[in-house]
């Protein structure tokens, strides 16, 4: 098999999957190394790119997805119907900014940090899939640590936390 084709199988597995698809699993149906899946992985991010396609690959942790342009975001939304399309909270926004800033951050942190009880917040976002319970603190209580997910880093266009923007300092 050859390099196109392996990358239309590759384009295959990932549009069948809908979900993040962990290199390794690519690796061992294409019997191929993962360091060599890695280099037709970034390869295809390329073309896609420069051939400025309606899809992206997302790369996440070592995962990978495909995903429609945010610059076509208007034109899908008029496609499906905005009131399909479910956003944010200001309240959840600046949560979850506190969580992946802070993380992991136990809910009194992030309550001390806003000013305001996050209860419904925290519930909603971990319903929503973008933060999960990272451990528990060894302290009375068992406070939960909560941290982002790699749906969060999907959502906002991140590979990586390290792709976060530094924190203005005042």
């Amino acid at each position: 098999m050859d390099e196109r084709e392996m990358m239309g199988v590759i384009e295959s597995i990932l549009f069948v999957s809908g979900d993040p698809v962990n290199v390794k699993d690519i690796a061992q149906v294409l019997e191929l190394d993962v360091r060599i899946v890695r280099k037709l992985m970034n390869k295809m991010c390329d073309c896609f790119n420069f051939e400025r396609r309606g899809l992206q690959i997302v790369a996440v942790n070592d995962t990978y997805q495909l995903a429609t342009r945010p610059e076509h975001g208007e034109y899908v939304e008029k496609y499906i119907g905005r009131e399909r399309v479910q956003s944010l909270s200001q309240a959840s926004l600046e949560t979850l900014a506190v969580i992946a800033y802070k993380q992991p951050v136990t809910k009194a942190e992030i309550e001390e940090i806003r000013g305001v009880k996050c209860d419904y917040v925290i519930n909603t976002l971990v319903n929503r899939g973008f933060i999960h319970e990272v451990a528990r603190m060894d302290t009375p209580g068992r406070p939960i640590l909560y941290g982002t997910t790699d749906h969060f880093l999907r959502s906002f266009g991140l590979a990586s936390l390290k792709e976060l923007p530094p924190l203005k300092s005042e």
